[in-house]
């Protein structure tokens, strides 16, 4: 028994060496969470885990959502036609910058790619870009211009919220596991224009809900007279 827990020990630690000393990048983290909507954002370099802000901005998590999982049709730039599969799905990042942001969701790897999808404005006052691990969807700096790629700061950047010369970017989200995943992608050797010289993927998001979903609103009163049965 006594050789048997030594092999495995050492199995262990082979593994754990093999890969970095960190998860697989197919593993989801399981942290403690609240209730609430969660994305599980797996890349090459690991997993970060991220609430999203169904309450505070529904139009553009619901999209976030669908596109991850398949149900919004999005432009696929091999073909022109509109896809009915997962977006964020071995997609590359194709903008790190430290202490700045990660970007993806662009099957083009340009950030420049229009997806043919578009979701409103959801800027809040409320919801600023004061600390890491903010999720913003990137739009082409007019209003309702967002859609398929978005962002993960790697710190507190208030030059993205709304100013006399920015638009300002919508937030549906914050990391609350993998924040150290966001800055060691960040840190990757990039070119001037922040482009990793060595692909990072996107592997997947998966989209996960703890506790109960959000109540339903509950039926209005109706104004109308209450109609009473006839008696014979």
């Amino acid at each position: 028994m006594k050789s048997f827990f030594v092999i495995t020990l050492l199995a262990a630690s082979a593994l754990a060496e093999t890969h970095g000393g960190q998860a697989p990048a197919d593993s989801a983290p399981t942290p403690a969470m609240e209730p609430g909507l969660y994305a599980i954002i797996t890349t090459s370099m690991g997993s970060i885990t991220a609430r999203l802000f169904e309450k505070e901005a529904p139009q553009t998590v619901s999209n976030f959502v669908a596109l991850a999982s398949g149900t919004q049709p999005w432009r696929d730039p091999a073909t022109g036609a509109m896809a009915d599969r997962p977006l964020y799905k071995n997609l590359t990042f194709d903008r790190v910058i430290p202490d700045y942001v990660i970007q993806t969701g662009d099957p083009t790897n340009t950030g420049r790619y229009d997806c043919g999808v578009r979701v409103k404005d959801e800027i809040l006052p409320d919801l600023q870009f004061d600390r890491p691990g903010r999720l913003g969807i990137m739009n082409f700096g007019q209003p309702d211009t967002g859609g398929c790629q978005f962002f993960i700061t790697g710190d507190a950047y208030p030059e993205l919220d709304p100013s006399p010369r920015n638009y300002g970017y919508a937030i549906f989200g914050q990391v609350v596991d993998g924040q150290e995943i966001v800055n060691r992608i960040s840190n990757v050797p990039h070119d001037v224009k922040g482009k990793p010289r060595a692909p990072v993927w996107l592997v997947s998001v998966k989209i996960q809900r703890a506790g109960p979903g959000p109540a339903e609103p509950a039926p209005k009163k109706s104004d109308a007279p209450r109609k009473l049965p006839k008696l014979d």
